[in-house]
């Protein structure tokens, strides 16, 4: 047998002003490309190589590699997973005015903290207060980076070194495994739990209340619903309380939402406007979930407690930079108009697709996805459900359609995870849902349909994948 040809590397100076190589320089500099090319004749000489490649051929894998490093990290993607507010994928989509504020925002030096009238020192929470304060009705409002850093610096503020009183049913876990006990205690807070996992009476904060009480906090249930045998004491009551004892009482509403959703046909959920109705002294709520903007973390209530969050140093560490209240005052401005928010927040816009149209760009998109994939596979347009997502309304299912990819013989689930794989492999990943022996695309955040079509046709085969 005739032993493959030993590779023999022509020189790096050579590979330089091959076609190839003249291209790299051009698009990443001659320095990163001699590194590129180094790197790529010594993995050949490490491997060996059946057949001794090309000059041009080593130059454009130089260049290939260098493409490939230089591809941003955070890249576009196809959400097909039928959760709207999809935390591994960023979450809500932003308002085209909002983009806009931003892409404004970016380009040119601005009044962030800068009074123009006054020539004088500004305050950056200035720019949304008075629209938090006309969209909700609260006092006044401060501004963090997450929802998370809003109950961390609440907590930091009342209740450091003293205790926070909260129902042992409310202690609940974020994503990643954030759990409120655990902010509490990065705030300085002791925890105080009251009642049990699922009844919480009056009676149970009022008996723990004394010298070293911070506040009394409640906190929204928005990724799980305990239901049976239950009890919990409404925020009215709790406030009452609260106020008999001179003490804030906070409500935690997580993701949040300024709008009664029932007005679409969405179960409703309680807005900020509710819970300070319902007594809360401070609200704490989300800018990037039901709100639909930028992740934001804000905190509307009373002026005299405002004014106290404002003053911790940890406010400084937790604030927003001028991109994303560029982004929040713009998509908090859509707000006024409540008869065209459906059109212009996308959030919004993609709960309220009828399931109808959502079925009709299923049978659009049939019989393309089944030719691109050849007779391996069975593409059937199906009914399904979608999901609001990141903790919101978590028994709320919204009808939805799509598509479910099957084998056409034994269904295997290695070979339904490769093909999974090469739709994220396209140049706009596509991400669905592998469920019941089938890979799932729910269509419902799925708006351009041409760019849908373009990552078909660019789906590279893998051994027995049957792609035509």
């Amino acid at each position: 047998m005739n032993k493959p040809e030993r590779f023999r590397p022509p020189s790096v100076d050579t590979v330089l002003r091959s076609a190839g190589g003249e291209l790299a320089i051009a698009r990443h500099g001659r320095a990163a490309t001699t590194g590129a090319t180094r790197l790529v004749l010594e993995q050949l000489r490490e491997g060996g190589h059946p057949s001794a490649p090309s000059v041009e051929q080593v130059g454009s894998m130089a260049l290939d590699w260098l493409e490939d490093r230089g591809r941003p990290s955070q890249r576009p993607v196809i959400n097909l997973t039928g959760t709207v507010l999809h935390t591994n994928l960023g979450r809500a989509l932003l308002a085209e005015e909002a983009i806009e504020a931003v892409v404004t925002a970016m380009r040119a030096p601005t009044n962030l903290e800068y009074e123009i009238e006054a020539g004088q020192r500004g305050e950056r929470d200035g720019h949304v207060r008075d629209l938090i304060r006309e969209l909700t009705g609260a006092e006044d409002a401060v501004l963090v980076n997450n929802n998370a850093s809003a109950v961390l610096l609440v907590l930091n503020t009342f209740a450091r070194d003293r205790e926070a009183i909260v129902s042992r049913g409310e202690l609940i876990e974020i994503g990643g495994a954030f759990r409120m006990p655990d902010i509490m205690a990065r705030a300085g807070a002791i925890l105080r739990e009251v009642g049990t996992t699922n009844r919480t009476h009056l009676k149970d904060y009022a008996e723990a209340i004394g010298p070293q009480t911070g506040l009394l906090m409640k906190v929204h249930t928005s990724n799980y619903v305990v239901q049976g045998f239950t009890a919990e004491v409404e925020p009215s009551e709790l406030a009452k309380l609260a106020r008999q004892h001179e003490l804030p009482f906070v409500d935690d509403l997580g993701s949040g939402t300024l709008i009664d959703l029932a007005r679409w046909g969405l179960r409703k959920e309680k807005t900020v406007q509710d819970a300070l109705k319902g007594g809360a002294d401070l609200v704490t709520f989300s800018g990037d979930k039901l709100l639909g903007g930028p992740q934001a973390g804000i905190v509307a209530g009373r002026k005299d407690l405002i004014a106290r969050l404002a003053k911790n140093p940890l406010k400084r560490a937790l604030r927003l930079d001028k991109l994303r209240l560029a982004a929040l005052e713009a998509t908090l401005r859509l707000y006024r108009d409540l008869d065209s928010l459906a059109q212009r927040l996308p959030t919004l816009r993609l709960f309220t697709r009828p399931a109808a149209e959502l079925r009709a760009v299923a049978e659009r998109l049939q019989a393309k996805v089944a030719d691109r994939l050849g007779s391996d596979w069975t593409v059937e347009a199906i009914d399904c459900a979608s999901q609001i997502g990141s903790g919101a309304l978590p028994l709320e299912t919204l009808p939805s359609a799509g598509l479910a990819i099957r084998p056409a013989g034994k269904a295997t689930g290695s070979a339904i995870e490769r093909l999974a794989a090469t739709f994220r492999a396209v140049p706009v990943p596509i991400i669905g849902r592998i469920a019941q022996g089938a890979l799932i695309f729910d269509l419902r955040c799925l708006e351009d349909e041409e760019l849908f079509a373009a990552q078909l046709a660019a789906l590279k085969a893998e051994p027995s994948d049957g792609l035509a």
